[in-house]
């Protein structure tokens, strides 16, 4: 038998031997008096007496407690996956309180996780939404402006067509981006790790975002020079993105001639800490819990101004842990901000 089980029995055997007994002292009282007082009766008298309460209170409690509580069980949707079910119900009650207390708790702190997913998936919804909508319209907008009779004028038709492919180009980054992030949510996109310079690497995303930077007056350097390479083992082109995200956006929300500065340091004995710093905006201590959500923007209407799909730091923080590294972020509003993240070093 089970401990719980076993727990009902005591109190039937507790109850049922106090009924005995005082059924006992008062018959052995009326037998002193009316009759000649036989020990041996009494005993027997007690003890049927006592076999017979307790079948009839351990049959009463089990079937009381067991029928009241499975209409609980069966009211309470909550406890759909309760093992209780499948237990003999005790006369153990603040077990069965703790139990349900417990039940209550979890799917409460579930349904709280469902509505801020359902807020999320809401908010997700409204976001790409919007970014595919700007660009599709002024697709449409030029074409049918040219259909409409503009396609004419050969000036006009080339200067409309221009935009709307870039409206296309827009387009097909967001879709990109989208499809990028999903195989890295479900695990889909395989790395291709290999040994190169993380040094190198930096330099070569410096040369190709020169020229943009150039154009807020924005120095891109390392915090010092770096004579030998540093060799990490990871995806090379994926980390190329990771840097790449990182530095346009310390250039677009950089001020003007300020700095981008990267600096790689030894974390721990095979680990490097990769250090991406600006001086530009900063970023209010609120923002930063969801900056790597999808599509979530601190300055809505600046950053897409700027351009961009609204999933690059999503897209990073997603590359950086399928590698099982960790991206950190420090900002100060008004100062600067500083993404970091760690890689697995080589040498």
């Amino acid at each position: 038998m089970q401990k719980k089980t076993k727990k009902t029995y005591k109190f039937a055997v507790k109850t049922a031997g106090y009924s005995s007994l005082l059924l006992g002292f008062l018959f052995s009282i009326y037998t002193s008096i009316f009759f000649v007082f036989n020990i041996f009766h009494v005993l027997l008298f007690v003890g049927l007496f006592f076999f017979g309460c307790f079948s009839i209170i351990q049959y009463r409690v089990e079937l009381f407690i067991y029928k009241r509580v499975k209409k609980i069980y069966d009211d309470l949707t909550l406890l759909e996956s309760t093992t209780l079910r499948k237990k003999r119900i005790t006369t153990d009650m603040a077990t069965l309180t703790q139990e349900i207390d417990k039940y209550a708790k979890d799917k409460k702190i579930e349904i709280e996780m469902l509505q801020v997913r359902e807020e999320y998936r809401k908010e997700f919804l409204g976001n790409i939404s919007h970014e595919l909508k700007t660009p599709l319209f002024t697709v449409q907008g030029y074409i049918l402006t040219l259909l409409e009779g503009a396609g004419n004028d050969k000036n006009i038709r080339e200067k409309y067509l221009d935009r709307a492919s870039k409206g296309v180009e827009r387009l097909i980054y967001i879709v990109n981006d989208l499809d990028m992030i999903t195989k890295l949510e479900v695990g889909d996109l395989r790395l291709e790790l290999e040994e190169f310079d993380i040094v190198e690497l930096v330099s070569n995303v410096f040369d190709m975002f020169e020229m943009k930077a150039a154009k807020k007056r924005i120095t891109l350097t390392f915090d010092r020079a770096y004579s030998e390479p540093i060799l990490v083992y990871a995806d090379k082109e994926r980390i190329q993105q990771v840097l790449t995200n990182l530095v346009v956006n310390s250039i677009k929300y950089g001020h003007d001639k300020g700095t981008t500065e990267v600096s790689i340091e030894n974390l721990i004995k095979n680990k490097v800490i990769v250090r991406v710093t600006d001086n530009g905006e900063g970023i209010l201590p609120n923002h930063i819990p969801r900056l790597f959500e999808r599509f979530y923007r601190v300055d809505k209407s600046g950053s897409r101004k700027e351009g961009g799909s609204g999933l690059g730091l999503a897209i990073v923080k997603h590359i950086i842990e399928a590698h099982d590294e960790k991206i950190y972020v420090e900002s100060d509003f008004g100062v600067g901000s500083e993404f970091s993240f760690t890689l697995e070093k080589t040498k």
